[in-house]
């Protein structure tokens, strides 16, 4: 099923819906629920979400497992999913807050498989037995670290929502204390209450995840030069601390 929306087919008496949607450049899918967990795969493209907690950041070939019921706004930048929307008592090993994964090429096939087929598959038959293989690969797949927190206070969540929109390597601690009328120890002291990590190292983690979607059309040295780093190789070596793996992986 494509480019249908999962309240016309909620009803329906099935675990999981297989339903693939497909969206224009920068298309912001605002603010919304599902009553079923929901797992949302880009096939092309990345996306970012946002939910009252955090962002997460998902490259093409991954898939974020979101939560049923948790409000999320999504950002797709060149974007064709393959979604299957699973009732909850299915899936009682669902992560209880957003979380990015890899996606293995035989779950990448078997969720392209699964959005080919028809609202009414037959659950008992060949169909049904390819959706619960893929709940069974999915089970399997390993999270990455693809997540930024988002404090729910302002102006706090102001302030790093327009960062990760146009992150900029020349920002300081002051220019950010002076936006929000505080000194800059309380702003230092009240961030990292708020999210964990001080303001200058929470920049650093988002503009490193701002590169995820950038490295899919522009050279390494070109996102290295747009993000402020250094070098070519200080961002590899940022890059490559934060992930596990160089920027050229995700090229």
């Amino acid at each position: 099923m494509r480019n249908v929306s999962v309240d016309d087919l909620d009803h329906l008496p099935v675990d999981v819906l297989p339903i693939g949607a497909d969206y224009p450049p920068d298309f912001l899918l605002r603010r919304h629920t599902h009553r079923r967990a929901q797992l949302l795969y880009g096939a092309t493209g990345a996306m970012q979400v946002e939910t009252d907690d955090g962002a997460w950041t998902v490259p093409t070939d991954r898939a974020v497992l979101i939560p049923p019921r948790t409000p999320h706004e999504v950002r797709m930048l060149g974007v064709s999913t393959w979604s299957l929307y699973v009732e909850p008592d299915a899936v009682p090993w669902w992560p209880a807050s957003c979380t990015v994964i890899q996606v293995g090429p035989l779950l990448r096939e078997l969720l392209r498989a699964a959005n080919d087929l028809d609202a009414d598959y037959d659950t008992a038959g060949r169909d049904g037995a390819l959706v619960r293989l893929a709940l069974h690969e999915l089970r399997r797949m390993a999270p990455v670290p693809f997540a930024i927190s988002l404090p729910r206070d302002e102006p706090f969540r102001a302030l790093c929502r327009a960062y990760l929109a146009a992150p900029d390597a020349a920002l300081t601690n002051s220019e950010w204390a002076r936006s929000a009328a505080m000194s800059t120890r309380t702003f230092d002291r009240r961030f990292r209450e708020l999210t964990g990590a001080s303001p200058a190292t929470w920049r650093a983690r988002a503009r490193l995840l701002a590169s995820l979607p950038l490295l899919t059309t522009q050279s390494v040295t070109a996102v290295a030069g747009r993000l402020g780093y250094a070098s070519p190789a200080a961002f590899t070596a940022a890059f490559s601390r934060a992930f596990g793996a160089p920027p050229s992986h995700f090229r």
